[in-house]
């Protein structure tokens, strides 16, 4: 049985539909606790796209892998996607397992996107999400069955208060987020 953290269902609904037909899963998005997580005793313990940082008692006992929108060691915390073109950093998807650091945790699979400065940041969004959901896929076995090197990792990491510019909203284009983020 697989525990299914989100908090945007809107985004990984396809992936979990795609889980639901390999294996019985729970959809969860409320804040976890090891009480819940010893009465459930989950098989594979899934966070993507999950709001609540996950207490070191739980990480402790259970693995959990995690889906993040960046191309970790680079902009691990909040809105990677944004973070990556302010920064100018390598832009991608990772699978890692979750440790006390915010997206720290050795790494179990990545891949680079490219991403082009003319797209807004909704469609470069979209595009990472179905990256991660088809890296997902395709290594589906090893995260279920783990037999897999880890890599460790360092990099960059940003916060919610950590603040930038979106001319347009989500529908900023790259290249004007660049532009107003420099007078920062």
């Amino acid at each position: 049985m697989i525990l299914f953290l989100t908090n945007n269902f809107k985004i990984t609904k396809p992936l979990y539909l795609w889980l639901k037909q390999k294996d019985k899963v729970i959809l969860y998005d409320k804040k976890l606790t090891l009480n819940y997580l010893n009465k459930l005793n989950p098989d594979l313990i899934i966070s993507y796209n999950y709001k609540f940082i996950i207490k070191k008692d739980i990480i402790d006992k259970y693995s959990i892998v995690n889906l993040h929108i960046s191309y970790l060691p680079y902009n691990r915390g909040a809105n990677p996607n944004i973070w990556s073109f302010l920064d100018n950093t390598p832009k991608g998807v990772t699978i890692h397992f979750i440790d006390e650091g915010i997206d720290t945790g050795d790494i179990i699979a990545q891949k680079k996107v490219v991403l082009d400065k003319n797209m807004t940041l909704k469609t470069s969004y979209k595009k990472l999400h179905r990256h991660i959901q088809m890296l997902f896929k395709s290594k589906y076995k090893i995260i279920k069955h783990p037999i897999y090197l880890k890599k460790q990792q360092g990099g960059s990491i940003h916060f919610l208060k950590d603040k930038f510019i979106l001319p347009n909203g989500y529908d900023t284009k790259i290249k004007d987020l660049i532009d107003a983020n420099r007078k920062i």
